[in-house]
């Protein structure tokens, strides 16, 4: 079969090339999928550079999310009970980039067939990664400033318009002006500036309390890190509670521990894969039936790009990360 693979981690455009691979069977307790689509995600290209929490076992494919057809099973109820399901694959280890994937049956979901394949296989990154952070893991209660840093990104405006849905403020971190105009359009109901390489962190402080004035601010989710989040920490008011679900600095969060005491506030982790590898599926159903309303209706919908094939990945690579490109690049896999 023809899979996206590479042999050692380095720049996408270089060390990416599509070939044949040999297709191994599932074992027990794992489905074969034919792969429709798999998007090009941000936590893609890190697991490809090797900066991911997650370490590539070369020579590997890439692609954590995407949609397929499940074609066989190598034993188990949830692998019978799927056969010939379109299905939504969250492939821990990576190898949605592939004609066919081998995984694991528990990280696979039966999607509606009113959802488009495009959807469908964008599902889980960034919509799952809105609602549940703000939903289930924050739980935002209505009229309540949620803080968000590199606001200006696909997730950053599915927050903006959950938070219009879900009745709860954003107050949206952008590190340049010129995504004030797409944010504000999108419904978010305040746009700051910060640069935490030319702005110190109490600028950020500052422009916080002139948007919230005396409501303590109580939620903020962060995908960068270094001193974008460290500036964040600063910003917390009583109770406030801070998620953080990325690395895109690649720098550690610097704060005096005064800052979360004072304030008796607090940090977490989050990512995605371990949050649902902790769901049963009665929860997965669920999810997937409030997550494709919430697509269908517009408010959690990712926009598409362009689409490319399995052996055009350099191009699509370098359109994913081009800064001009607005929307998701999906690759299709069949």
């Amino acid at each position: 079969m023809q899979a996206v693979t590479f042999d050692s981690p380095g720049e996408p455009h270089e060390v990416l090339g599509c070939g044949d691979v040999k297709l191994r069977s599932p074992g027990h307790g794992e489905v074969r999928v034919r792969m429709i689509a798999s998007p090009i995600n941000p936590s893609d290209m890190m697991f490809v550079r090797g900066i991911y929490g997650i370490k590539p076992k070369c020579p590997q494919s890439p692609g954590f999310e995407g949609v397929g057809i499940v074609n066989a099973s190598g034993g188990g109820l949830r692998g019978r009970l799927f056969r010939g399901k379109r299905v939504v694959v969250m492939n821990s280890a990576g190898g949605n980039w592939a004609e066919q994937a081998v995984v694991p049956a528990t990280q696979i979901i039966p999607i509606p067939s009113g959802l488009s394949d495009d959807q469908a296989a964008t599902f889980f990154v960034n919509p799952a990664t809105a609602w549940i952070m703000t939903q289930e893991v924050l739980k935002i209660p209505k009229g309540a400033w949620l803080l968000q840093t590199a606001a200006g990104s696909a997730l950053g405006h599915m927050i903006v318009r959950l938070g219009r849905h879900c009745k709860f403020r954003t107050l949206c971190v952008v590190r340049r002006p010129a995504s004030r105009e797409s944010l504000t359009r999108a419904g978010a109901d305040a746009v700051v500036v910060f640069d935490p390489v030319t702005d110190p962190p109490e600028a950020l402080y500052e422009r916080v309390r002139a948007v919230t004035g005396a409501d303590d601010l109580r939620y903020a989710v962060d995908p960068v890190g270094g001193m974008t989040a460290s500036a964040v920490v600063t910003c917390l008011g009583e109770r406030g509670k801070m998620l953080l679900f990325g690395t895109l600095s690649g720098q550690p969060v610097e704060f005096a521990p005064r800052s979360l005491m004072e304030a008796d506030a607090a940090i977490s982790g989050f990512w995605l894969g371990n949050f649902m590898m902790q769901q049963g599926l009665l929860f997965k159903l669920k999810l997937v039936r409030r997550i494709s309303g919430l697509i269908q209706s517009g408010v959690l919908e990712t926009e598409i790009a362009h689409h490319y094939s399995l052996n055009q990945i350099t191009e699509a690579v370098r359109g994913s990360e081009d800064q001009n490109v607005t929307g998701k690049i999906v690759l299709r896999c069949s």
